[in-house]
């Protein structure tokens, strides 16, 4: 037995979108050994490098969990910079023996850990990765041929038929070494200043840590699961779980909502574990073909005549297309940090349909806003409405807003909560809106509701113009 795996030689575990201490495999495995415990996080490019919402959101999340470490007795180290060189001077300063970790799957976070693994090994360090972000890891499950899943419905199929590794408890027991490795502060990271005066709105609407994360699922269980089939597509009632914000930041496991779930065997349950299973398609073919976030899935739509950045767009961003269901979904993400995921569906159809934008300025707008922002499923999803992607929706399926609306929101609340101009006396979240843009937008809650950008019929008539000239090219 070498120094660096003797019972008393502390283990660094460097924790990033797993922040939570239930269902934790990598946690639960490093407490049972019960060498001392260093929990370090590291702002490293891939948090200071996204968007000001997520940003945001995930300072609210190391803080939470720092908290939660500490009534524990334990602590979380903070760091900023690369990662390597932190680890490295954080094994030398702790007389640590080893660094584990919870597995991600973009491309960023694959090159990185793959080169600190290869250096952590070569010095004699012990170097582990874990499962614990997604359902199943994305190379355990594959089609009888052996290759990825690329169609959604079979790959659900699979995995419900092999199965979800049961949650693991919270362990018992933190050690903590006789000294601990000096900590940066987090506010001095500062990761909210691009909020600027939007994060007092946002915050009001944020559900933070794990025990919040934990009683959220327990709500949604006891009662909205079981109309969650017939109620989740009506964005005025409360009959989603919210977890996505919770699931971005690893402050509840998935097998733990999963399993949780399984229990309502009825179509409620049902359909709800086929949202948890859509994230995990998102991960695995993020995993299998990583070009699905930078590029289209089908290279044939590299000829389709996209709109780059306009000002139509710049319309659509500020919730101002004079299509009111369009704008309360591009307002609810700024006043709330999320956004309904069939308001989702409709807004990105206007964008990529009724005005021809390239689907990569309505993801990067997303990604800005979004504090449930996860690129593996923001990426599909542009990708699916846009029609350009894995198990797309055909691009000829142009979602109308209006009879959307007629649809789902035929009372018109949603759009009310949310469209301050189109009530006579606005609720506190539609003219949070006004509260939280940028004083440079200039908006003014008491103008009159915009004009539409474009009527729906010309909107549409063009975008399906623009398929047929592609389709015969």
């Amino acid at each position: 037995m070498t120094q660096n795996d003797r019972a008393d030689t502390p283990l660094i575990l460097w924790f990033r979108r797993d922040l939570r201490l239930d269902d934790h495999p990598m946690l639960t495995e490093a407490a049972a050994t019960g060498r001392p415990l260093i929990p370090v996080f590291i702002a490293d490019r891939a948090v200071t490098g996204i968007g000001a919402a997520a940003r945001w959101r995930y300072g609210e999340a190391i803080g939470s969990f720092a908290a939660r470490l500490k009534d524990h007795g334990s602590r979380l180290i903070l760091r900023k910079g690369a990662p390597l060189p932190i680890l490295l001077d954080l094994l030398q300063e702790a007389g640590a023996g080893g660094v584990w970790w919870t597995r991600l799957y973009d491309p960023l976070s694959r090159d990185r850990d793959s080169e600190i693994k290869e250096v952590l090994k070569g010095k004699g360090f012990n170097a582990r990765s874990f499962s614990g972000h997604t359902l199943i890891e994305p190379w355990e499950i594959a089609t009888k041929a052996g290759d990825p899943y690329k169609v959604y419905t079979p790959f659900f199929r699979a995995l419900d038929d092999m199965g979800v590794a049961k949650p693991c408890d919270a362990p018992d027991t933190l050690h903590t070494p006789d000294h601990w490795p000096d900590s940066e502060g987090l506010d001095d990271w500062a990761l909210g200043a691009a909020m600027n005066r939007g994060a007092a709105i946002v915050a009001k609407h944020a559900v933070v840590g794990e025990a919040a994360a934990l009683a959220r699922m327990e709500t949604f269980l006891d009662g909205p699961v079981l109309d969650y089939k017939d109620d989740r597509d009506f964005p005025a009632k409360p009959a989603v779980s919210g977890l996505s914000e919770n699931l971005t930041y690893g402050e509840i496991g998935a097998r733990r909502v999963w399993h949780a779930a399984k229990v309502h065997t009825g179509q409620g349950g049902t359909h709800f574990r086929k949202e948890l299973a859509w994230r995990d398609f998102a991960h695995h073919l993020m995993f299998h073909f990583p070009h699905l976030l930078e590029s289209n899935w089908r290279e044939e739509w590299d000829d389709f005549p996209w709109r780059e950045d306009n000002k139509d767009a710049e319309r659509w961003r500020r919730g101002m297309t004079g299509e009111p269901f369009v704008d309360a979904g591009l307002r609810e993400m700024y006043v709330t940090g999320t956004m309904h995921n069939r308001v989702r569906m409709v807004v990105a159809s206007y964008l990529t349909k009724h005005l021809t934008t390239h689907w990569k300025v309505g993801m990067d707008w997303f990604a800005d806003c979004l504090i449930d922002w996860d690129p593996a499923s923001n990426a599909m999803g542009w990708q699916w409405v846009a029609g350009s992607g894995p198990d797309a929706a055909p691009y000829f399926r142009v979602f109308n807003p209006e009879t959307q609306a007629e649809k789902f929101d035929k009372s018109g609340d949603y759009r009310k909560a949310f469209i301050a101009e189109l009530s006579k006396d606005p609720g506190e979240e539609a003219q949070d809106y006004f509260n939280a843009v940028p004083r440079a937008w200039q908006l003014d809650p008491k103008a009159d509701y915009p004009d539409r950008v474009i009527a729906l019929s010309e909107g549409r008539e063009a975008a399906l113009e623009a398929y047929d000239r592609l389709k015969k090219s």
